[in-house]
């Protein structure tokens, strides 16, 4: 079955709001993100059961699928809290100029990479990373995220619209586990 694709550098498929202040993406990024916290209320054996509705992913591939993402711009936003430049969004860009050739191959990478953690270590980022990045965000200077049309557009594709982009994958994995 052919697995699902993040285009880094993809037109907007959804509506993308204006914002006035931070605050108000970061509570909008939050309510977006609620729903993937049924994650953490599997069982081990059911974040581990590959599924037909979620292009053979498991659970725990989806945290980890989804974690990895959320952990680039969370790198991105402490770089850009202590200046206006991200050798980690350069790096992002990179792979997005070139995602039809890598993006299969890095996402494997890093499935390969989070299969091997604990489920306690993948349970404990799966469940942080997020709150960390809009920790993050916060003390980062709004001209260099939210006011920064390139910055925006990219933590919307890592964050909310990959969020939307996973609906079937968590619904068809909670479902499956009853939930």
């Amino acid at each position: 079955m052919e697995r699902p694709r993040l285009l880094i550098l993809a037109e907007p498929r959804y509506h993308r709001p204006m914002y006035e202040d931070g605050l108000s993406f970061l509570d909008e990024e939050r309510d977006a993100w609620r729903p993937f916290e049924a994650l953490l209320e599997l069982t081990d054996e059911e974040l581990e059961r590959p599924l037909n509705g979620a292009h053979g992913w498991t659970g725990r591939d989806l945290m980890a699928h989804m974690s990895v993402w959320i952990e680039w711009w969370l790198n991105i936003a402490r770089e850009l809290a202590v200046g206006p430049n991200s050798q980690t969004y350069d790096q992002l860009q990179e792979i997005g100029r070139d995602w039809a050739n890598q993006g299969d191959v890095l996402n494997d990478r890093y499935q390969a990479e989070w299969a091997a953690l604990p489920m306690a270590e993948l349970r404990s980022r799966f469940s942080t990373l997020p709150g960390e990045l809009r920790g993050y965000l916060t003390v980062v200077p709004e001209s260099r995220w939210l006011k920064d049309s390139a910055h925006l557009k990219s933590l919307f594709v890592n964050t909310t619209e990959h969020y939307a982009d996973h609906q079937a994958e968590l619904q068809a994995i909670t479902a499956t586990a009853g939930r």
